[in-house]
Formats: structure tokens, sequence, C-alpha cells
């Protein structure tokens, strides 16, 4: 194979695949390096030791497996991850109780749907013993209420309600000695503006009519409205993270290089940004995606995988995402059809 060519399923024979794929096994199963003598009993085949370890030393050499430095064992590498699930991986399926259940905890009656978004996160983790995570709908979400409110110090708490009960509050500042009917002016205008229309959709509008009838406008309402424009272009634009079961995360921690790693992550989710932008990548795929490992930018360092799934509303239109984060060495046979399932019934409640 020419150098820098990534191996395919196909240029494994028969042999290797069984092997590779009992490495990886092995390696989700417990996190530890396996051997040529303990895939030999498991194989219970004529297949000697030796045979297996030329075998996992070509797997190694196509760049599939590695060898950790405290082990003769070998462990699949991220780019053997990735051929792993792309073409090896056989998906469990969920019983029918098991569907039943995921549909039952994420039952609206009684709640927000902002509420039922937290139980789906909570629900992921449960399930997944890994952090569940949901990005809440974006700006795609018809909008159904806006208000302004005067807090005080200067400041106002802008309320934005989407149609689902999602409720969104932001804090912007106040022009010094703003009269109190200005909110109520810049409510009115927005709220006859923005009601049942996206964020998206009504933005722009809403700009361009600022600067057209700018004379027209009262220049202290038309500011508190312009600030209120500049509150939708910022988290509100790509949906509001929920992360339940971070605590979970620490459960496969090793060794002190582990401990860094999941510092790194942590800081990766306080930030957002990074996470939110592997949503937007989802949407551009089908169904289920999965990042594995430093291949996307999300992760700074290597060992850690995400599995994604983005819902839509009753127009299909992606409005969000839920999925599980975790180590590498998630159970993705597992994993997948449960987060699949989930962002189903979710997108069927927001519809």
């Amino acid at each position: 194979m020419p150098l820098n060519q990534s191996p395919s399923i196909a240029t494994l024979n028969d042999r290797s695949r069984e092997i590779f794929r009992m490495v990886v096994d092995a390696y989700v199963d417990t996190g530890e390096p396996v051997g040529s003598r303990t895939l030999s009993k498991r194989l219970g085949t004529t297949l000697s030791a030796a045979t297996i370890r030329n075998v996992m030393a070509d797997l190694q050499d196509l760049g599939l497996l590695y060898s950790p430095h405290t082990s003769a064992g070998r462990l699949p590498t991220e780019a053997g991850l990735r051929l792993f699930v792309d073409g090896l991986l056989e998906l469990g399926s969920l019983t029918e109780q098991e569907r039943g259940d995921i549909e039952a905890r994420c039952a609206t009656t009684g709640r927000s749907f902002a509420q039922t978004l937290e139980q789906a996160g909570s629900l992921l983790a449960g399930l997944s013993r890994h952090a569940g995570l949901v990005v809440a709908p974006k700006a795609g979400t018809q909008m159904s209420h806006i208000e302004f409110v005067n807090i005080g110090n200067g400041r106002a708490l802008v309320i934005l309600v989407d149609r689902g009960g999602n409720v969104e509050n932001r804090v912007i500042d106040l022009p010094p000695g703003l009269p109190a009917e200005t909110l109520i002016q810049a409510t009115n205008y927005l709220q006859a503006r923005l009601v049942g229309r996206t964020l998206d959709e009504a933005r722009g509008d809403i700009s361009r009519e600022l600067e057209q009838h700018r004379a027209a406008i009262d220049a202290l309402t038309q500011t508190v409205v312009e600030r209120g424009l500049a509150v939708w272009a910022g988290d509100a634009a790509h949906g509001t993270l929920i992360v339940r079961g971070q605590a979970q995360l620490l459960d496969d921690v090793t060794a002190i290089e582990d401990l860094e790693r999941i510092r790194s992550l942590f800081d990766a989710l306080e930030t957002k940004e990074s996470l939110l932008r592997l949503v937007d990548a989802a949407e551009q795929g089908q169904g289920v995606q999965i990042f594995i490992g430093a291949e996307n930018e999300l992760f700074g360092h290597a060992g850690w995988s995400m599995i994604l799934a983005p819902y839509s509303d009753e127009q299909r239109r992606v409005v969000g995402a839920i999925g599980v984060i975790g180590p590498t060495r998630l159970n993705y046979a597992r994993i997948v059809p449960v987060v699949d399932y989930t962002a189903k019934v979710v997108g069927r409640l927001l519809g």
C-alpha cells in the first residue's frame, strides 16, 4: 500500500478482519491491551499465537493497532476505531421495552419542552454510563414571545420564548436615563415582527427596516431593539447546550494523563463553541454521526469520542442534536441505537 494512503476494510483478509475485530472488542470491554495468546484462546482455532502475532504486527504497520510501552499487547488506534466503526460495526437493536422506557422518560406531560430535553440528557447519561448532551432548538424554531424587563443598574432582561416552550433569558446594557416606556415600545415593536417566525427569518428583515426607517423610530427605542438583535446573534443562533452526567466521565480514569484529558474536555464543554460547531457538522450528515478522538477540534487531546444525532421539527428542519460523549472505548454498538431512537422521540415531541 502506498505511503499516506489509509487502509480500508477491503484491504484486510478474513483472518485480519477477525483478529482486528477481536482486539477492538477487547478494548471496548476492558480498555486493556490484548495479546496474541489471549486471542488464540478466544478464537478456538488452529491459529497459533505466533501467526496471530504476525497478523497483529501487519495491522500495526497499517496504523490500525499500536503497542503501549507498558505492554506487549495491542490497542486500536483512533484510525483503527474509525475503520472499525465505518466498516465492521454491527449495531445492536433496542427491545420494545427499552423503546417504551425512552418514550416514557421523554414524555412532555407536566413538563416544558426545555425540561424534556434535560430529561433526555439525563436519560442518555444513565443508559450509556457516560455524559449525555443535548443542544436545544436553535434559531430555526418559530418564536412565540419576546419581552424586555428592566432589572435595574442600567440593564434589562431579554426574554425569548419559542413555540416549543423553550425560554432564553439574556441580559443587555441600556442607554443611560432610558425612559420606562422605551422598553415597552421595543417589546411591542419586536413582538409584532417576530411571533410565528424564526429568528433567522426575522433578524434580517428587522435590521433592514430599522435602517430604512431610522428617522421615524425613536433613537432610544431603536438602540434597545438593536441590542436585542445582538442578543439573537449570540448563542440563540446556535442553540443551548445541556450536559448531564459529566461525573461519569471520571469512571474510566486510569492514569494521571487521563485526568489531564478530563480537565481539557471539561474546559471545552464549558466554552461550548466547539461543541456547537460539531452539532452544525452533524446536520450535514444523515442520521447518527460518530466523531472519534483528535479527528475533531473539540478534543484537543486524543482519547474521546462523541455519538451525535440531529433532531428535526415538523417541517423536517434540523433544530438541535442529542448525543453521548465519552472515551474512545465507547460501546458504539449499544449507544448508537439508543442515541438514534432518543433523537427520533425528541423530534416527534417537538412536532
